[in-house]
């Protein structure tokens, strides 16, 4: 098998290098700051599945970077940033990395954000509150 030129190991280290990165307590003493605005990367399904950070705003990883772009369609108010903006954005996915290499990539854009650097999958265990959808 061909060897990549860059792993995805590598990108996420490279990354996390470059970006502001919150630890799991720190995260869950700031959750129901209205400063702060948690953004959920991961699937549907894997909200389903797992539950969700009550307060928390879903933004696909796909479509992520024209939800934050004022000059896209797609653009949501939620990420309106304007002069003297204090809101803090964290982004996490499950376990860190799709949303260190997000977080690079709306750094890269213009957008001042940070990630959770171990995802949701500490966010229960370490005292962390989830809501679960009924079904």
């Amino acid at each position: 098998m061909r060897k990549l030129k860059t792993t995805a190991a590598e990108m996420v280290a490279s990354a996390r290098a470059r970006i502001r990165e919150f630890e799991t307590p720190e995260l869950i003493a700031m959750v129901d700051d209205p400063n702060v605005v948690i953004v959920d990367i991961r699937d549907v399904r894997e909200r389903r599945r797992s539950g969700y950070i009550p307060g928390s705003f879903h933004a696909p990883r796909g479509m992520l970077e024209f939800w934050v772009d004022p000059d896209s369609p797609y653009f949501k108010d939620v990420f309106a940033r304007e002069d003297g903006c204090d809101k803090t954005f964290v982004l996490h996915c499950a376990s860190g990395w799709r949303s260190a290499l997000s977080a690079a990539t709306l750094i890269d854009m213009g957008f001042d954000v940070a990630h959770l650097r171990e995802g949701f999958s500490t966010w229960e265990a370490q005292g962390g509150p989830v809501e679960r959808e009924d079904t």
